[in-house]
Formats: C-alpha cells, sequence, structure tokens
C-alpha cells in the first residue's frame, strides 16, 4: 500500500511545507487535504484547525501532528482519532517566542506606552529609566516555551520568577510549583507573562480575584491563549488601573471582535496571534523524525498526553 501524508491548514501556506518534507522524506506522497486520491493511503496528517469530520476519511491513519504547540482546540474534538497525537517543538520556534517575550517585557519595562502617549500628545516627557534588575517578571508556564523565554529574560539582568503546576528547576530563575503558591506569584511581579497551556484547569485563571493580586499598576503579557485569562475582568482592571499596561497576541475570539474595547485602550497593545510560528525547514525534520518512529514501531517524540492537556 501507498504511503500518504495529508497537509491542512488555513493560516499556512501550504508549498514551504509540502517543499521540506519531500526533502526530508522524498518517498512519502505529500497530499492537500483538497486533493484527490485514495483517502486509505494516507497514513500520517499534519494539521491545523481541520474541518469536524476530516479524520473520519482516512481510516490508516497512524499520526496526527498539530501544526504547532498548543493542542487544546485538536484535544478538543470529538472526531479525533485514536492514534498517536505530536505537536511541533522546534527549536526555531521556542526562539521566536522568546524574542517577542523579551521584546514585550522591555517595551513595559522602558515606560513604551508612556513615551507613544506623550509624542501623539507632542509632549516631550522624560522618565528615568530602571535597570533590569529592579523589575520583577514572572512567567507563568514554564513548559519548552516558557522555559526559553525565562531563561532570556534572566540573561538580559531581569529579577526573575516562574510559576508551574509541578516543580521546575531553571538556573538563574525563582521557580515555584502548585496552586497554593500562586497568589503569592502573582502578588511578587510587576509584569507577568502568561505561558501556560489552555486546559479545563487553566481556562479562566486568571479571572477577577487573580487579576486583582497582581500589584496595582502591574503590566501584562499574554502570548498563551486568550481564555486563560477572563476578557471582562481583564477590561475591567484596565480601566481601573490595576493593571496598567498589556500586550496582547491572543484572545477568547480570535480575530479580535471590532466591538471589543481593547482595541481603543490607552497602553494596549494588540497582535494578531503571532508571537511564535513553526517554521517549516526545521520543524518538518521533527515531523520526519517521528514518521520514522512509527514505520519503525518506535515511540514518537513530543507526544501529547490528552489526559494533562498538552
Amino acid at each position: 500500500m501507498a504511503e500518504a501524508l495529508v497537509f491542512h491548514s488555513d493560516l499556512d501556506s501550504p508549498e514551504p511545507w509540502i517543499a521540506a518534507l519531500k526533502a526530508e522524506l522524498p518517498w512519502l506522497e505529500i497530499r492537500l487535504s483538497n486533493a484527490p486520491g485514495d483517502d486509505r493511503d494516507v497514513r500520517y496528517a499534519l494539521v491545523w484547525r481541520p474541518p469536524l469530520g476530516f479524520f473520519s476519511r482516512f481510516p490508516n491513519l497512524e499520526l496526527v501532528t498539530n501544526l504547532g504547540a498548543g493542542v487544546d482546540a485538536l484535544l478538543a474534538r470529538p472526531d479525533l482519532p485514536e492514534v498517536p497525537i505530536a505537536r511541533i517543538s522546534d527549536p526555531e520556534m521556542s526562539r521566536m517566542m522568546a524574542s517577542f517575550v523579551l521584546f514585550a517585557v522591555l517595551r513595559h519595562a522602558r515606560d513604551i506606552p508612556a513615551f507613544e502617549r506623550a509624542q501623539r500628545e507632542r509632549r516631550w516627557h522624560f522618565i528615568t529609566p530602571r535597570t533590569a534588575g529592579e523589575i520583577s517578571v514572572g512567567v507563568l508556564g514554564l513548559g519548552e516555551l516558557g522555559s526559553t523565554a525565562a531563561l532570556e529574560l534572566a540573561r538580559q539582568g531581569f529579577r526573575v520568577s516562574g510559576w508551574s503546576r509541578s516543580p521546575k528547576d531553571l538556573p538563574g530563575i525563582a521557580c515555584v510549583n502548585g496552586m497554593e503558591a500562586l497568589d503569592g506569584f502573582l502578588a511578587a511581579n510587576e509584569i507577568l507573562v502568561v505561558m501556560l497551556p489552555l486546559t479545563p484547569q487553566t481556562r479562566h485563571l486568571l479571572d477577577a480575584r487573580r487579576l486583582a493580586a497582581l500589584p496595582r499598576g502591574a503590566k501584562l503579557v499574554n502570548v498563551a491563549r486568550g481564555p486563560i485569562i477572563d476578557e471582562a475582568a481583564l477590561v475591567e482592571a484596565l480601566r481601573s488601573g490595576h493593571v496598567a499596561e498589556a500586550t496582547l497576541d491572543v484572545f477568547e475570539t480570535e480575530p479580535l471582535p471590532q466591538e471589543s474595547p481593547l482595541w481603543g485602550m490607552d497602553g494596549v497593545l494588540i497582535t494578531p496571534h503571532l508571537a511564535s510560528m513553526a517554521i517549516p525547514k526545521s520543524a518538518c525534520a521533527q515531523v520526519a523524525a517521528n514518521i520514522r518512529r512509527i514505520r519503525a514501531g518506535e515511540p514518537i517524540a513530543q507526544r501529547v498526553d490528552a489526559a494533562r492537556g498538552y
């Protein structure tokens, strides 16, 4: 029987992915989801948000790879097949995320929103800069992307702490874990970077009460998933000034609706879910390695644990 991989994404251009996969696995047929062909030949799927019922077309599927690190949408599907699920774990993606987080933290640490406001008002406005070591930054979530970002922030001299569900040990990072440590962690950091996966346990984890646990005037960066923060509660925290500024790359509804008050809020930077993306050339090496493992009967790398949600 022939072997094929089906590719589906409404976000990514397929050509770079097909070229990178062909370079790694020249014998494998790479097929777009709307291309003709025998669906029984499809053994592997590389997907981002395929339509409902997508997987039922392929009775011989052996591996599904999610085009990204976040798998919440994939795991929530009722039609997910009982085959190994892998997520992309790409060093280039980690570096891209770390650079975006560093940009966002520096934006708040160096008072850039205040200077942007002064420029709009044609007002010369001086704020004495603080050193990085005077500024406490908390990274909420110390998975692969969160750990890389936390280490980069520490390398730049910030006082970095990190929170995770289970114990972690990172050099130069004050790591805490468990729900009992969360409120104290929030209270200790003037800049909070949200990098958790979205699971039933993390949905609206940052509700009105936990946002209130942040020090008044805190700055917030969310590069994880929108529903981790109660968006209505965040709007109220921004209006009251308890949260002074925010850099938001993800939202409860995407694209962010035009009527959202976040669009017009002073000190809020909105970006369209682009903090980190999988890079075809580097990510396809991992996809190909997992296909080789499947063919050899070996366990795959970066397998998703559906029970944990990531």
